[in-house]
């Protein structure tokens, strides 16, 4: 049974999400908090399998719950996101403490609302769930991508031998659930790139753009939500818009463009495989990177990018992530060049892409 606990100031959301779960024999309702602060009370008294909370709530919000719970008992934690700007923000900082996941809802929760995300609920509740022991022992060692690795079947494969004569023209990389609480550690482990890098992480419309400001802040990088026909520069770090797919164009040598191309093939966008192959075709060295995230995105892209470049494919070391899925497909299918924590990640990319002396940027006046 999944003992479930709901966070939310308003009396409809909690009825609202009670409705969600009620016929779903293998979830009970062990609790419902009006506060954040109740909800730090309740999780610590009721131990509930998972949580899910609302971002903005009387006397303490999501944000402040959140940290406390995670730091006193860690427990999956699902936050419930209006589509606003600031809410977005909220969430990304939430998602950065610890959340493990998030459902946006509309402004107005109304009832078709209700009906579209029941059954994402209810999923991510069952899967969270099994995760509980896991989440417990990455927090124990501060954060998911400080988690000691421990050895498994993909820490012992092989990896491939890439030559490193030129330095990267440009980075890819992919990326899903726990990349909020993971990637701004790549970032400030590798500085400003002499390339550009462009981001595919899963995410929809509206929090792309608060998760680029972020980063930004945190980071002291040129980070930015991704436009169409966007100029890549050296040095820039593009968040790809929510809800949608780009493409890497060479309209000619030297000058790399970011295309918004929507693949209506792809399950989930931004997309990391339509990313990749398309990177694929540039005349630079690329370097892919695959990191926590649910299923295998990015591993099909990485297969091209191996085959047209022998690029170099970083995966994400399992033991570090959230959700392993993404590294491991990539890892498992021989693609990987290094196994690396986020920390080693972001290191071996400043070595990567270091200054370029064969491969020049052409910019606009």
């Amino acid at each position: 049974m999944i003992r479930l606990l709901i966070s939310d100031d308003s009396a409809f959301m909690r009825i609202a999400i009670r409705k969600m779960v009620e016929s779903e024999p293998d979830i009970e309702v062990v609790g419902e908090a009006k506060t954040g602060q109740m909800c730090v009370d309740m999780a610590r008294e009721l131990r509930p399998d998972v949580i899910t909370m609302d971002v903005e709530m009387p006397i303490m919000d999501g944000l402040e719950a959140t940290r406390q719970i995670m730091a006193a008992t860690p427990c999956p934690i699902i936050m419930l996101s209006s589509l606003t700007e600031r809410n977005s923000v909220t969430t990304i900082r939430a998602l950065e403490l610890g959340a493990v996941d998030f459902i946006a809802k509309k402004s107005s929760f109304v009832q078709l609302d209700i009906v579209q995300i029941g059954a994402d609920l209810v999923d991510k509740l069952r899967y969270w769930a099994k995760k509980k022991s896991r989440l417990t022992s990455l927090r124990q060692f501060g954060s998911p991508s400080s988690a000691a690795p421990t050895q498994g079947p993909t820490t012992q494969a092989k990896l491939r031998t890439v030559p490193s004569v030129q330095s990267a023209g440009l980075v890819v990389l992919g990326i899903s659930t726990g990349g909020p609480a993971t990637l701004p550690m790549v970032l400030k482990n590798m500085g400003r790139l002499a390339c550009p890098m462009v981001v595919a992480q899963h995410m929809p419309p509206m929090f792309t753009s608060g998760f680029a400001t972020h980063l930004r802040s945190e980071t002291g990088l040129d980070i930015v939500e991704s436009t169409d026909q966007m100029e890549l520069k050296p040095g820039m770090v593009v968040i790809v818009k929510g809800g949608t797919d780009v493409v890497v164009r060479e309209p000619f040598p030297g000058k790399l463009m970011l295309y918004q191309k929507t693949d209506t093939q792809a399950t989930i966008h931004p997309n990391a495989d339509v990313l990749f192959r398309s990177a694929a075709a540039a005349s630079c060295p690329v370097v892919a990177v695959v990191m926590t995230g649910m299923g295998s995105d990015g591993m099909l892209g990485a297969k091209d990018l191996v085959a047209r470049k022998n690029a170099h494919v970083l995966a994400q070391e399992p033991d570090s992530c959230i959700v392993d899925g993404m590294p491991s497909s990539t890892i498992n299918a021989g693609l990987a060049s290094a196994i690396l924590t986020p920390k080693d990640i972001g290191m071996r990319l400043s070595r990567l892409c270091a200054s370029r002396n064969t491969f020049s940027f052409k910019t606009s006046a």
